[in-house]
C-alpha cells in the first residue's frame, strides 16, 4: 500500500491522463470541524462502462495490456476504507470520470497528505499538454491553481518550461503556507 495519499492521488490522476483526459480537476478539502477529508478528482477522459466501473475496485481488474493487476484505485478505496471513510466513481462514457475519496481525519488509520504541491507539480511538469486545476479547502478558505490562466498569461511558453515549474513551485509552496495558517491566500 502508497504510504501517503498524494501518491494515490498521482496513480489515480495518471489514469485520468491515460483515458485521454484534456481537463483533470483535483481537490483536497479538509473540513476539521466536520472530520472528514474529501479527494476528488475528475476528468473529461473516455469514461467508463458501468461494468468498468462495477470492477475498477477489484485489483485483478485492469484494462492495462501491460500488466495484471491494477492497484491504484483499490488502495485508494481501502486507504478510505481503513479510515471509515468510503469511495465513490461515478463515469460517463465519452464524457468522463469522478472519484471522490472521503477520509475521517481523527482517524488512527489516516495516511498523511504527503507532498500534494509536489505531486501537483510532477503532474503538470510531466504532462504539458494537459489542463489542471487543483483546489486546495481548508475549513472556509481556498487556493485554486488553474494552468488554463498560466498558459494566458505565459503566451506559448510550455508549462514544463523550468522556469514555470520554479514559479509554480513557489506559487504553491506560497499560498499553502497562507492557507493553512489562516492567512487569506
Amino acid at each position: 500500500m502508497m504510504q501517503e495519499l498524494s501518491m494515490n492521488i498521482l496513480d489515480v490522476a495518471e489514469n485520468s491522463v491515460r483515458a485521454g483526459a484534456s481537463l483533470i480537476e483535483i481537490t483536497v478539502d479538509e473540513k476539521p470541524d466536520a472530520d472528514l477529508l474529501t479527494v476528488t478528482i475528475s476528468d473529461n477522459g473516455c469514461g467508463m462502462t458501468p461494468e468498468q466501473v462495477k470492477n475498477v475496485t477489484d485489483p485483478f481488474y485492469t484494462t492495462r495490456t501491460t500488466r495484471k493487476v491494477g492497484l491504484g484505485v483499490p488502495f485508494f478505496k481501502m486507504a478510505a476504507e481503513l479510515t471509515g471513510g468510503k469511495l465513490d466513481i461515478r463515469s460517463d462514457v465519452g464524457k468522463g470520470t469522478v472519484v471522490k475519496a472521503e477520509f475521517v481525519l481523527s482517524s488512527i488509520d489516516l495516511m498523511p497528505l504527503g507532498d500534494i504541491n509536489e505531486t501537483m507539480l510532477s503532474l503538470i511538469h510531466c504532462n504539458p499538454q494537459i489542463d489542471f486545476i487543483y483546489t486546495r479547502r481548508f475549513e472556509d478558505a481556498e487556493i485554486v491553481l488553474d494552468t488554463r490562466e498560466f498558459r494566458r498569461i505565459l503566451d506559448g511558453i510550455e508549462l514544463n518550461d523550468p522556469k514555470v515549474s520554479k514559479f509554480i513551485r513557489e506559487f504553491l509552496a506560497e499560498n499553502t503556507s497562507d492557507l493553512l495558517s489562516g492567512r487569506k491566500a
